[in-house]
């Protein structure tokens, strides 16, 4: 039986809808990561979860008990499920340790003594120990957040639930907060983490869930999410708006214009330098010696010949896609490209291409990065 179970979850405000109709479930040591555009009920399914919002129907089942239930005991059941909101939520009076603290000396019967030490350990886990004495105000945003970690983590739960933990930092500080969750991750504590960070959720998850309009549209691994997702909104999401494209029309394109509006796309969208250049390259060498010779070695007047460019959440990985079908109707196939090619050519596009798959006739799509 899986830790938890969600079965037709559904929940309605007076004006709007944020689930629909909501079915999942959560296996004992996955790490969730839940993605999918901002207001689709993302954070609204993390609270229904441990009943920070009632459901207005449906089942939520944990270890086999419904937190929809009448009768259930929902401080028990909260005691299963750790929660870090993305505003931190630290009590400014009180002491790093004691905000620690606070859970197991109230609810757990535990004493100041051993409640302490727990601190201790947990801040250590976080790399904050030497915080234990400060106040959260003298902390930067990072380790605010790490300090929540470790206070979710202060009860022992089962789930540890992270809603945008790194919405509210500076750049320079997501990096601190994310290396905490990917250790978290890797000592099989089931977590389930609605973020925007697509390389956390790509790195360190068993299962991405895609969620639009309410609805839980896609669920799979890491590579199913991000190489080969099942619906279009799915892509369109994963690579949304930050796409380039430009078609060959005839044998007279003007490449100069080309690699300048790609490097200006690749600027705009502050990619690292090798990637940049990766694009680039792969765009020259496929243009100049894959798909140009053929286009004259079968007198094409008219190639059509198209490049899409989609990048990634984060800017660490594109999709190239390449529809050249006025080729392939003319019996052109990659492999004889390949073949025409110099082997310079033909070993840098290895190099830099992969997870090359053939969408449609004619029309390849790889990924780069």
């Amino acid at each position: 039986m899986s830790l938890i179970e969600v079965k037709h979850l559904r929940k309605e405000y007076p004006n709007v809808v944020p689930l629909k109709d909501v079915n999942a479930y959560v296996d004992r040591g996955e790490v969730i990561s839940i993605i999918g555009p901002s207001g689709t009920g993302k954070s609204t399914f993390l609270r229904c979860l441990n009943r920070l919002e009632t459901p207005t129907s449906g089942q939520i089942l944990v270890d086999g008990q419904d937190m929809c239930a009448p009768d259930v005991d929902l401080d028990l059941m909260r005691r299963k499920m750790g929660m870090v909101f993305q505003s931190f939520n630290l009590f400014d009076h009180l002491l790093v340790a004691e905000n620690i603290m606070l859970g197991p000396t109230r609810l757990l019967g535990m004493g100041k003594q051993e409640a302490y030490e727990r601190s201790l350990e947990l801040l250590a886990q976080v790399g904050l120990k030497d915080k234990a004495l400060y106040y959260p105000r003298e902390l930067s945003g990072g380790q605010k957040q790490r300090v929540a970690i470790a206070r979710g983590l202060a009860m022992n739960p089962d789930i540890l639930l992270f809603d945008e933990p790194t919405s509210a930092l500076d750049p320079t500080m997501v990096s601190e907060v994310l290396a905490v969750m990917k250790d978290l991750a890797s000592r099989g504590l089931t977590m389930i983490v609605v973020t925007h960070e697509m390389r956390f959720a790509r790195d360190a998850s068993s299962r991405v869930f895609y969620m639009d309009r309410g609805e839980l549209w896609e669920s799979g691994p890491p590579e199913q999410i991000f190489e080969h997702p099942q619906r279009k909104e799915t892509y369109d999401f994963v690579f949304r708006v930050r796409n380039w494209q430009w078609k060959i029309k005839t044998l007279d394109y003007d490449f100069v214009a080309m690699e300048a509006s790609l490097r200006t796309f690749c600027a705009r969208q502050f990619l690292g330098l090798r990637i940049a250049n990766d694009l680039q390259l792969a765009v020259e060498e496929l243009t100049s010696q894959y798909l140009v010779p053929m286009v004259r070695k079968y007198g094409i007047a008219n190639p059509n010949i198209d490049f899409t460019i989609g990048v990634g959440e984060g800017g660490e990985q594109a999709q190239l896609e390449v529809n050249c079908s006025t080729l392939f109707e003319a019996g052109v196939t990659f492999e004889m490209m390949r073949d025409n090619a110099d082997e310079i050519s033909v070993a840098v596009l290895t190099r830099i291409l992969s997870e090359q798959t053939m969408v449609a006739p004619g029309v390849m799509r790889c990924t780069i990065g």
